[in-house]
């Protein structure tokens, strides 16, 4: 198992009574807040998806806060800290796009067909075969995910009050758990809000004091020193301050198989494969007040979410400059910590008493946001998808709500044992940019073909879904072998473009010679079917621009440009 700093018990936060107090006030309002949304529960449809009734400035906040966890703060402040600037392309290529999409393209289709999941699309476009396979692949997903928030949250109980693993791993699990069994989604999505905003208050005078002490951000470059693994330069000076061609963050010695591997790999499969179809993300906006408030939610995460790396990835850098552990391991590759300790490291030697508080308040905020979640969406498919589709059918509402707070006990006694698993990585966006490769990669591959191809079959549904997530862990297991040898997360980037290029090839191999479904089941499901009106709410003819989602999305990718352009 890879070390990790707090969990060796090498770091220690100089915490006083000023700072316990903050994160106590923190947690009294979170689960006030689950008190509170317990009240409003009636129906499963209130458990499950908030009653569709949120208006999408929650929703969109909740959207991006719900993915303000593990991967984030403390993968995306590793990558900085390793990487550099080049991590910056997990946002401005590797989500913003697929945000925009799925609020102009995707969120009619899900929002307009009344379906309760992602899953339960899959059942209404293919059939049960398909609809299971990718039932029970992201239940399995959200587990292995949930795991990484609950060690992270675990590990930063265990460095403020000095417990062992096992107890901070418990413990955290039992917040989370306390408040999503209580309020349902409306909680998870009301804490997120609560969240995101703790969180902004912890890093943004985090990054601020750290450019300071560095000497802004012209000193933070030239304090930058090369990246060392096994021996060897993996990250230069100039690679970490350069974006483009990105060679340190995708493994590829060759400038245009880097460019490739990251506007493809993980530009459009990963990144497409994520936002649009992972159901984390996308139950957020179908728990939207309108047609309209839907298609917006994803376009108004999209803004916040394309400033989110100056508070993440570069106090990540900034670590790796002005903190000795940290600057030793990039010189040498060896030391007690990993690159996973630097958002640690940068809260123990930056942040006075008070702001420490609130920094250890927004850390465990963004890894409940994250967990819960991945709770949430579970207890949902669980719910749905498979309980009440092939176990016990047609029983009263309130049955399955009890169902939806079982899951969720179980899905967090889970995550506790799944969380040793996350702790022997030493930068977890290896780990999670390998699990989007097995199950986001191949059901985007499905997702898009059968959306725009009405002659995709059932069966080529499921038998593509199995054939994409097969290819993703055969080149995973040649990784491991050692026949495909790619530093930083280029082997991620190539399995996740192996499962959606075999399952797109499967899939029309396999509709070819069998049978499609009728036309007329195809009218929500498939764009040419489907009729201009489902996709527009009558709201938006009078409403301002800014409140119209085509308008709201051009917007935000012509920021996103301006963006790419600058930090290139």
């Amino acid at each position: 198992m890879t070390s990790n700093l707090a969990a060796e018990g090498a770091l220690s936060f100089n915490t006083n009574a000023l700072d316990y107090v903050l994160i106590a006030v923190y947690f009294v309002f979170v689960l006030g807040i689950g008190y509170v949304a317990r009240r409003q529960l009636s129906t499963s449809l209130d458990f499950f998806l908030s009653g569709r009734r949120l208006p999408a400035w929650v929703t969109g906040i909740a959207f991006v806060s719900a993915n303000l966890g593990a991967v984030e703060i403390m993968g995306m402040s590793a990558n900085g800290a390793q990487l550099g600037i080049a991590t910056m392309h997990y946002y401005w290529i590797g989500a913003i796009p697929a945000m925009l999409f799925l609020g102009i393209v995707m969120m009619p289709f899900y929002y307009g067909s009344k379906v309760r999941s992602v899953p339960e699309f899959m059942r209404k476009r293919f059939d049960a075969k398909a609809h299971l396979v990718n039932a029970v692949s992201f239940a399995v997903a959200q587990i292995l995910i949930a795991g990484v928030n609950l060690f992270l949250l675990a590990t930063v109980v265990k460095v403020l009050l000095g417990w062992s693993l096992w107890v901070s791993l418990i413990v955290a699990a039992a917040i989370v758990l306390t408040y999503t069994v209580l309020g349902g989604l409306s909680a998870a999505i009301y804490n997120e809000v609560l969240q995101f905003f703790v969180i902004l208050a912890a890093l943004v005078p985090l990054t601020i004091i750290g450019l300071i002490k560095v000497g802004g951000w012209s000193g933070l470059k030239d304090k930058v020193v090369p990246t060392v693994t096994d021996g060897s330069v993996t990250a230069s000076t100039t690679e970490q301050l350069s974006s483009w061609p990105g060679q340190a963050l995708s493994g590829f010695e060759s400038p245009i198989l880097s460019i490739v591997g990251i506007v493809f790999g993980l530009g459009f499969v990963l990144s497409f494969g994520y936002w649009t179809t992972n159901f984390v993300e996308v139950q957020r906006a179908m728990a939207s007040s309108s047609m309209s408030a839907a298609r917006r939610a994803p376009i108004i995460g999209a803004i916040p979410k394309m400033l989110v790396p100056f508070v993440v990835v570069v106090p990540g850098m900034i670590a790796a400059a002005a903190i000795g552990d940290m600057i030793n391991l990039k010189k040498t590759g060896t030391g007690d910590i990993t690159y996973n300790d630097a958002m640690l490291l940068m809260m123990r030697d930056i942040l006075p008493n008070g702001l420490l508080g609130v920094a250890i308040a927004g850390l465990m905020a963004a890894f409940m946001a994250g967990m819960a979640a991945n709770i949430s969406a579970f207890n949902t498919v669980f719910s749905y998808d498979l309980w009440q589709q092939y176990i016990v059918k047609d029983r009263e509402d309130t049955y399955y709500i009890s169902v939806g707070r079982v899951a969720t006990v179980a899905a967090t006694v889970l995550a506790i044992f799944t969380a040793l698993i996350a702790s022997g990585y030493s930068n977890l966006m290896d780990y999670l940019q390998t699990l989007f490769g097995f199950f986001n990669a191949p059901l985007f591959a499905t997702f898009i073909l059968g959306m725009f191809w009405k002659k995709m079959t059932p069966a080529a549904g499921w038998i593509g879904l199995v054939s994409g997530t097969g290819a993703a862990i055969f080149v995973f297991i040649l990784s491991q072998v050692g026949v495909i040898d790619l530093p930083g997360q280029g082997m991620p980037f190539v399995a996740a473009s192996a499962a959606f290029v075999v399952d797109i090839v499967v899939s029309i191999g396999v509709s070819m010679v069998t049978q499609p479904k009728p036309v007329k089941e195809l009218v929500g499901f498939v764009y040419s079917e489907t009729p201009r009106e489902m996709f527009t709410d009558p709201e938006d003819a009078t409403n301002p621009w800014y409140r119209r989602p085509v308008p709201l999305a051009g917007f935000a990718l012509g920021l996103v440009v301006v963006l790419n352009i600058v930090f290139h």
